[in-house]
């Protein structure tokens, strides 16, 4: 009984310091909402946790529209310390519902005036064009789209697939940027929305998500679409899918992609690290270099960014937006193509 009572606390203790030696030190665990993807996710948290081994860095990806609806439900209770990336639209109506807290970075000279909020609760990051792409397998370059218009041309009908837009901040900015050019040409919304339900009898499929956007336009599921430019150059260049895009003619809604720290946020010194190291001239280099993204800080030389931003830099024509329109107006637009044009063509 001795030996076996013995040999049973040893094991005991052994369990106990090999629990131990697994849990090692505690790590102060540091959320991010952000639509940017894993792979650019998961580059940064390796790069912040290796200079701060006493941080978890656990981004979670969602939609932009997703991000702003789980902050809206976790307002009493913040689960997130940093919200990275999203049009500044929808930016601005969470600094407006008093979701985020003010921050001034290091940058802040660096970035136009119209590119951050002027309280400071929220600084754009990266400059994302939206285009048109296609499968170049099946699509000549010659007989591609290369205006919007061009997307609703009867040859296309059943082969244009669109990424969900109410979940999707680039879709939400087209079709934005459609319905203000309606505004501003006639005094209406009303030829946007007759634009919208045109593309509507040409859609195919409206995706969940961009992976299964992407897999789809592969495989020849669909031939075009309407998506922003670096994840279709990403596409393209890293993954060889036989994808390719066209600058609109007539002009390219070109969104400014923030970044914030919410507002009761459990690690705001942290997250104010994490923000100042996304967003510092080194991570905006790699972010061009390795993941397509476009900065908008004007300091960053422009001969230390790949050759096809500086190309495209030169080809875009700005659609003019009215951004306090836009913002005020987004949510009614999207929820009125939601209830009236969504699969009423087709």
């Amino acid at each position: 009984m001795r030996y076996t009572r013995a040999a049973g606390v040893a094991a005991i203790i052994a369990l106990t310091a090999v629990a131990g030696c697994q849990r090692g030190p505690r790590r102060t665990v540091l959320t991010v909402y952000s639509p940017h993807g894993n792979d650019l996710l998961s580059f940064y948290e390796k790069g912040f946790e290796a200079a701060h081994p006493d941080v978890d860095v656990q981004s979670a990806d969602m939609g932009s529209q997703d991000i702003i609806d789980r902050l809206r439900g976790e307002k009493a209770n913040p689960q997130a310390d940093v919200w990275f990336g999203a049009p500044e639209e929808i930016f601005q109506r969470a600094a407006r519902e008093g979701l985020l807290a003010p921050y001034r970075p290091t940058w802040a000279g660096a970035v136009p005036a119209d590119s951050h909020d002027p309280n400071d609760l929220w600084y754009g990051t990266y400059l994302t064009p939206e285009v048109i792409g296609y499968n170049s397998q099946a699509v000549s370059d010659s007989a591609a789209p290369k205006d919007w218009n061009d997307v609703l041309d009867p040859k296309w009908k059943g082969k244009v697939l669109i990424r969900d837009p109410i979940a999707s901040g680039s879709m939400r900015a087209i079709f934005g940027a459609i319905i203000l050019r309606s505004i501003r040409e006639t005094g209406s919304p009303e030829q946007g929305y007759e634009w919208l339900r045109r593309l509507d009898a040409q859609t195919k499929e409206y995706t969940l998500n961009p992976t299964i956007l992407y897999q789809k336009l592969g495989r020849q599921e669909g031939l075009i679409t309407l998506f922003d430019m670096p994840d279709l150059a990403m596409l393209r260049d890293r993954y060889h899918i036989p994808v390719k895009y066209t600058i609109p003619r007539s002009g390219t809604p070109l969104l400014v992609d923030a970044i914030a720290l919410v507002k009761g946020s459990k690690h705001p010194e942290i997250a104010r690290q994490y923000y100042e190291f996304v967003t510092s001239k080194r991570a905006l280099e790699d972010a061009a270099a390795r993941f397509y993204r476009i900065p908008v800080r004007t300091d960053i030389p422009a001969d230390s960014l790949p050759q096809w931003i500086r190309d495209a830099l030169r080809q875009i024509t700005p659609m003019p937006v009215d951004r306090a329109m836009l913002e005020q107006h987004l949510d009614q637009w999207m929820q009125y193509w939601d209830s009236h044009i969504r699969n009423s063509s087709r």
